[in-house]
């Protein structure tokens, strides 16, 4: 007794498990989360950023005094005659010295410099926003997809459980020769069709989730039910405040600074420099040689061959290109969004439509069960009946997807 009880606690709690496995909720938020923790590409433009910070620092630090020691010893003897020339190499010497280095660059161009770094980090962080928009489109479309065939799965299932309950009435009818047997194998026909359709859809469901699962970078393959996504239409900001306009701004802002740092390259640079130590050939009095020097260096070019201008001949063909993809961008952009629009609103009419036609569909299906159990229905109606009805929940499911997926291209604007 004892060893059944507990042979029906183990088989319970197997029940138990496996139940909570497969009835586990996800959402669509988790799964853009677990895209968004994921992605090595956003980590790596997050590093990008965090790189050309160390930039600007290096930058600032290479415009501090630098110090540095520098050390040198050489001995060149002259054997019986044979040797370097003494005047020239003075035998030996040694040499010990701190120096210090100041470039005079003037802060205008330090500043020109450091802009272009902030510039080149604000350009990358824009480009990750964007690729997150991309993500989280692949993402909710992709979940989208798992969702619509999780419907078809479902819808399957419930269509399946109807129709094998009545061929098990119809079946006694056709016993009963209330029905021939011919009525019977064509209902029977259409049940294995609908058998052959819930096998497929739920392939179909696992290779969508499997493919959901591929691109939010989540490893576990347990089956889960999807939840309804509720997206709706987002607010589109105006076109000049999108993260796919500003780079646009931030091309232009590059090229404008460029010209400033060709232009500074041109401008006269100034270097000083100072050192203090030990320097000897070890000629008496060699204990006197400590001391210090001074210096700078200017340098002012003249003539470069013409290669400034060239330098602005290709930010001016770069600046030309930059209007042109941004004035198509705007066409492009506006173009796009009027189109999603109309699109979503000629998708809600159908719907609308379609589910007018669902109403009457299952009212017919329901009035000819019931003539079928008296006797009274041409099992070939039903058939028609039941094929009309699945193509119209499958044309719903299917619409419904589709304004679902416009509505994702159409909030993929919306940052």
């Amino acid at each position: 007794m004892l060893s059944k009880l507990i042979k029906i606690v183990f088989l319970l709690t197997v029940f138990t498990s496996c139940f909570s496995a497969f009835a586990q909720n996800n959402t669509l938020e988790y799964y853009q989360d677990q895209a968004l923790k994921n992605s090595p590409l956003l980590k790596d433009y997050q590093n990008q950023v965090a790189a050309t910070k160390l930039d600007s620092l290096g930058i600032k630090a290479r415009y501090k005094p630098q110090f540095g020691l520098n050390s040198s010893g050489v001995f060149a003897p002259v054997i019986r005659g044979y040797g370097y020339e003494g005047s020239i190499t003075n035998i030996q010497t040694f040499s010990g010295v701190v120096g210090v280095n100041q470039s005079l660059d003037s802060k205008r161009y330090i500043k020109a410099q450091l802009k272009t770094l902030r510039i080149a980090a604000d350009s990358i962080d824009n480009t990750r926003k964007i690729s997150e928009q991309d993500l989280k489109k692949s993402v909710i479309g992709q979940y989208i997809t798992a969702y619509g065939s999780l419907q078809q799965l479902e819808f399957n299932q419930q269509v399946n459980t109807l129709l094998s309950k009545e061929e098990k009435i119809l079946k006694k009818l056709t016993q009963q020769n209330v029905y021939r047997q011919s009525d019977y194998l064509t209902f029977l026909v259409t049940l294995q069709q609908q058998n052959l359709q819930l096998s497929q859809s739920r392939i179909q469901f696992q290779n969508d989730f499997a493919t959901l699962n591929y691109l939010s970078g989540i490893e576990d393959t347990t089956s889960v039910k999807l939840q309804n996504p509720q997206i709706q239409v987002d607010y589109v900001p105006q076109i000049s405040n999108s993260i796919f306009f500003k780079q646009y701004g931030l091309d232009s802002l590059r090229l404008v600074n460029s010209r400033k740092i060709i232009d500074f390259t041109y401008r006269p640079r100034a270097n000083v420099f100072a050192d203090g130590g030990y320097n000897t050939g070890f000629i008496a009095p060699w204990l006197h040689n400590f001391g210090t020097s001074a210096g700078f260096t200017l340098t002012l070019p003249i003539y470069d061959g013409g290669q400034r201008k060239l330098q602005y001949k290709k930010l001016n063909l770069e600046e030309e290109t930059r209007r042109n993809y941004r004035a198509f961008f705007i066409r492009q952009y506006n173009q796009q969004i009027a189109q999603l629009q109309q699109q979503i609103t000629g998708n809600e009419s159908l719907i609308k439509q379609i589910t007018d036609q669902l109403k009457y569909s299952e009212r017919l299906i329901t009035v000819d069960f019931e003539l079928m159990q008296t006797g009274d229905l041409r099992v070939a109606d039903l058939v028609l009946a039941i094929n009309n009805y699945l193509s119209a929940k499958y044309l719903l499911t299917q619409t419904n997807i589709s304004r679902l997926q416009l509505i994702n291209q159409f909030n993929y604007w919306n940052r």
